[in-house]
């Protein structure tokens, strides 16, 4: 459900296996081009679609399914789940973030929405280019039912696609959600020129910042030190494909980022920084994404803020 890159690269790694899977997309046009080019070339044009995989636009040719892989930005995860409608398939997250007006994760979302609902959430490093192509990827697939998340794990696993499973659904949320806002961060430490050594650091304190966040909300320290948490922050914090990387690139050379593209990391420091008031958390690196992202704050006032800070233990 949701074909832009992530989705529709999932939809292309399972239907390769020869199960049937269906790609819902909103947009009747863009539904009908993927069809009849049976390709995505909004997002990944070399990328050819398997026979096994159906394009539609009625939602309800995707509820029927074993499963469905709810692939909608979090911020519109919302209403994509009010189509769903009550339903005994299981639902999968596939998005980061949390939810601006709520403070929620993305099952916390689906449940909000669909209480009873059994849902889990797949996250942890990957980019849809190397999934829809085929290249090694693993994730972390967190269900709270270990017996779903058994069956759910078997179900998406493929021969490129390793699955490891958790029930800590609080970690991988928060893991998926928290390596963007340092992504984006460390986008704009690269941007203003400041070296890899910044870098290190900014990923490191960065990560620091997760750890003391899932504490507070009973996430397992194994979870966010898996593929979920510090493997997906190692991946967008170095990488140009990260479009939250690449908002902090813009950040740090004063350029103008495409409002257009979605960028999970802004709105979640934004709802951190919040949360953070709230419940008396020192998060340093989180409020200064959120100061620069709103223009509060420049990227010279940034540096000095956060080198000027008390001296402490580590």
């Amino acid at each position: 459900m949701g074909a832009g890159a992530f989705g529709t690269a999932l939809a292309i790694a399972l239907s390769k296996t020869g199960q049937p899977v269906t790609l819902w997309c909103r947009n009747a046009d863009q539904a009908r081009d993927m069809d009849i080019l049976r390709c995505n070339r909004a997002y990944l044009p070399n990328a050819s679609f398997p026979d096994s995989l159906t394009v539609t636009q009625d939602v309800s040719r995707v509820t029927n399914g074993i499963a469905v892989l709810v692939a909608v930005p979090l911020q519109a995860m919302r209403t994509a789940a009010a189509q769903i409608g009550a339903s005994d398939t299981p639902l999968v997250a596939c998005c980061k973030g949390i939810e601006l007006s709520t403070g929620l994760g993305p099952t916390r979302v689906l449940e909000d929405v669909l209480p009873g609902a059994m849902t889990s959430i797949l996250t942890g490093p990957s980019f849809a280019a190397d999934i829809a192509i085929g290249r090694p990827t693993a994730l972390t697939l967190a269900c709270a039912s270990a017996l779903t998340g058994k069956e759910l794990q078997s179900l998406l696993t493929t021969p490129t696609l390793r699955l490891y499973r958790t029930t800590d659904t609080i970690g991988a949320e928060l893991g998926g959600a928290l390596k963007n806002v340092m992504a984006i961060a460390c986008g704009a430490v690269i941007g203003a020129g400041l070296g890899d050594s910044a870098r290190a650091a900014t990923m490191t304190r960065g990560f620091a910042e997760m750890q003391r966040i899932g504490a507070v909300y009973g996430a397992r320290p194994d979870t966010l030190s898996g593929l979920s948490g510090l493997g997906d922050l190692a991946l967008t914090c170095t990488s140009d494909l990260s479009r939250n990387y690449q908002l902090g690139l813009s950040l740090g050379r004063g350029e103008t980022f495409d409002p257009t593209i979605t960028v999970e990391g802004a709105a979640t420091a934004k709802a951190m920084s919040e949360i953070a008031k709230q419940k008396g958390l020192d998060l340093p690196i989180t409020q200064t994404v959120t100061r620069l992202v709103e223009g509060s704050t420049t990227i010279a006032d940034a540096i000095e803020t956060l080198m000027t800070r008390p001296l402490k233990e580590e």
